[in-house]
């Protein structure tokens, strides 16, 4: 009787397995894909991170830039600065309202509240968009000419890799390469700060989270 149990247990386990066999494979290949990446948030406190106060908080494990209208652009950025690397998020618009951006390879502006270098644009039709902020004061690739916004979801979560190595930079949205650009400028910065934007203007919400980077060797 003893044995009987013990072969029905063996077999509902192996059974239980199977079952999850598919779920535990797709972890496996999401570990894989993820290998090398470290966080920069996480999730509970803004540890590694300097901003304005209040601005800028932290709920339900999101980053969170919640403005009541600002003059002018506000920056929540790393303390430490990158050069060659992948950076992966997520990141939402609330209700599609306002503007917004992931700055990267970039310098805090001295006696200014503002940040300058590169950016990868979210919000109205700019998104995914390389956006030289306070320095060129310019779109340096106008993603609206590979269809983006056939792809953004405007009030939902939408997906974002940055890659920057030597003078080239990429960027992804949704899976749509909407950038690829050769700096031909060998005095700009090819290392700085990373930074998320609350535009001007007025009352707006933006989320991130799964914010993760890789550095990349030579």
């Amino acid at each position: 009787m003893c044995k009987h149990w013990i072969a029905r247990g063996l077999l509902a386990l192996l059974g239980f397995g199977a079952l999850l066999l598919p779920s535990l494979q797709s972890t496996v290949l999401a570990e894989v894909k993820e290998e090398g990446f470290v966080s920069l948030f996480n999730g509970k406190d803004l540890t590694g991170w300097e901003g304005k106060p209040g601005l800028w908080r932290v709920r339900d494990g999101m980053l969170v830039g919640d403005s009541p209208g600002i003059r002018e652009n506000l920056f929540l950025a790393t303390l430490r600065t990158y050069e060659d690397f992948i950076l992966k998020l997520s990141v939402r618009l609330v209700n599609g309202v306002g503007n917004s951006g992931v700055q990267f390879r970039s310098r805090r502006v001295p006696n200014s509240s503002g940040v300058s270098g590169y950016q990868a644009d979210i919000g109205e039709q700019y998104w995914g968009s390389l956006y030289d902020e306070s320095r060129r004061r310019r779109i340096l690739v106008d993603a609206r000419k590979t269809g983006v916004m056939a792809v953004v979801n405007e009030k939902g979560w939408n997906d974002l890799v940055i890659r920057c190595r030597g003078n080239q930079v990429t960027i992804e949205l949704n899976g749509l390469k909407t950038v690829d650009y050769r700096e031909p400028d060998p005095e700009i910065a090819r290392s700085g700060i990373i930074a998320f934007q609350v535009h001007s203007g007025g009352p707006m919400e933006i989320q991130f989270r799964n914010i993760r980077i890789k550095e990349l060797g030579e």
